[in-house]
């Protein structure tokens, strides 16, 4: 008898296509949370191999809370029309502009966007969504299976998720209600960097080392750009610096690396300690549970 088995990547890639296959014949209107990051990067190339060669037969979205990184606004666009997906933006600055939320005295953005990816999912009549989110980013995430039910107010209780039994998932929901499906719920940062370098996928390249000129805010290298101002006492200085994850521009920091091929990027990670969101997120430092605190008003 032949010896048949399968790599850890392998095994990954194919219980995330199953997901989608999944979903697709489950629920009536899914669609996928695509931003431009590495994360959904990676759920794109999967969808696209889940149902070749026909095309994705749902949307992407992407809440655009008009404080991203440019280069990854450019990647999300060219890749779009790469595949021939249709994209939906759903924006932030719109909401504000009609009123529907009030931007924060401090300017960032972050927060806000769960009423917005609430009326999305309401207006397109969404009962599923897509995000890649993964067990190992941050402690709140552990909490979630693979399949994450949602009520008519697009809120997680934590204390009533569904059982999921080997592969069986339930997709059923009641009309308003929705499933937040997270196919890379079992991989890690580690796996992602693999699964890219071994499908040679193309990633924007603010994730890859390069000499930026940043300022220092509590031991987190923020890059200066149009959203990152420089305050007063503040010295900007030049570093080589690239970024583990990519949030809204003037709440992501980046670190301190010579990583600028894959290879390199895959050995860095596999040799840190800390989670990419708890080196680099500025947003997840307000409170212990503030991750957590906000998928229960409907966040992502």
């Amino acid at each position: 008898m032949s010896d048949y088995r399968i790599s850890h990547i392998a095994a990954l890639e194919a219980e995330a296509i199953f997901i989608f296959r999944e979903v697709a014949a489950t629920c009536q209107r899914p669609v996928m949370l695509f931003s431009g990051g590495k994360d959904s990067i990676v759920m794109l190339h999967l969808a696209q191999k889940a149902f070749a060669p026909a095309p994705i037969p749902f949307p992407v979205m992407h809440v655009d809370t008009g404080q991203n990184f440019a280069e990854v606004i450019d990647y999300r666009d060219r890749r779009v029309a790469e595949t021939g997906v249709q994209l939906i933006v759903a924006s932030v600055q719109d909401a504000i502009d009609r009123g529907m939320v009030t931007e924060p005295p401090d300017g960032t953005r972050n927060r806000i966007q769960t009423p917005v990816l609430l009326e999305a999912a309401e207006k397109y009549q969404f009962d599923a969504l897509f995000g890649g989110a993964r067990r190992d980013e941050e402690k709140a995430r552990a909490k979630e299976r693979v399949f994450s039910f949602r009520d008519d107010f697009g809120q997680w209780d934590p204390k009533n998720q569904r059982p999921e039994l080997w592969n069986l998932y339930n997709g059923r929901v009641h009309p308003g209600e929705q499933i937040r499906v997270f196919p890379l719920s079992n991989w890690t940062e580690l796996d992602v960097w693999r699964y890219i370098g071994s499908e040679s996928i193309p990633l924007p390249e603010v994730y890859f080392a390069a000499e930026r000129e940043v300022v220092d805010r509590g031991g987190m290298l923020y890059a200066v750009n149009e959203f990152i101002k420089v305050r007063e006492g503040e010295r900007v200085f030049k570093e080589t610096v690239r970024y583990r994850t990519v949030g809204d521009a003037n709440l992501t920091a980046g670190v301190r690396s010579e990583a600028s091929t894959i290879d390199e990027i895959i050995a860095e990670v596999a040799a840190t300690r800390i989670t990419e969101r708890g080196a680099t997120r500025g947003d997840d430092k307000t409170s212990e549970a503030a991750m957590e605190d906000r998928k229960r008003e409907g966040y992502f």
